[in-house]
């Protein structure tokens, strides 16, 4: 399999592009400093470019069966502003399957079920506006035909993989606190082989 990485340069997609080399997949990562990318291995292609440039876009998925997103909000619009040029070049290229990280603000409210999370008191973030950026990314991906999964972590401290979390569809399991970047790449990764979590959003946490 040939994967495409966005955001391989962060905590999240790093980790996943490691996990996708010790699978023997070929991995390009699209990324705007190519010097950010400490590894170095021969089915690791790095291209250098921006997601907001639909050129870019479509050059990296010449030959890709697969996109991960593990982009971030990085208090900007790219995530928001990326995906319908993002969606467009995947329909372009013929690419059928898309995993993203989102946070777990745009998962339901077990309150309040009619609101997402960051809409209601389960909320305790001051600030919406990274919940309010992949909201409208969730938004897009479910107006579009790609396959889609959109994984939902809670608070990310760094870790390695524990390998005991747990998921559910659409909301945060319950109690869930936190989960680490390790376990959260790990699952976003295996949703590459994983069909139970088509088109919908997946709350992972301890």
């Amino acid at each position: 399999m040939h994967i495409l990485v966005l955001g391989a340069t962060g905590r999240v997609g790093s980790h996943i592009v490691k996990y996708a080399l010790q699978d023997g997949y070929q991995v390009t990562a699209l990324v705007r400093t190519p010097q950010k990318i400490n590894t170095q291995h021969d089915r690791l292609t790095i291209i250098e470019g921006n997601v907001l440039e639909p050129n870019d876009l479509v050059h990296a998925m010449h030959g890709v069966d697969a996109v991960i997103s593990a982009l971030n909000t990085d208090g900007t619009t790219t995530l928001s502003k990326s995906m319908p040029l993002l969606i467009n070049a995947m329909q372009h290229e013929g690419i059928k399957r898309i995993i993203t990280v989102g946070t777990a603000g745009i998962l339901q409210s077990r309150t309040e079920p009619g609101k997402l999370r960051f809409q209601s008191s389960e909320s305790k973030r001051k600030s919406t506006r990274a919940a309010e950026e992949h909201e409208q990314v969730y938004t897009l991906l479910k107006e579009s035909t790609p396959e889609w999964t959109i994984v939902c972590p809670t608070y990310l401290p760094d870790g390695e993989v524990r390998g005991n979390y747990r998921v559910e569809r659409d909301v945060l399991p319950e109690g869930g606190t936190e989960i680490t970047v390790g376990d959260t790449a790990e699952f976003t990764y295996r949703q590459l082989s994983d069909r139970r979590f088509i088109n919908t959003r997946v709350g992972i946490c301890y």
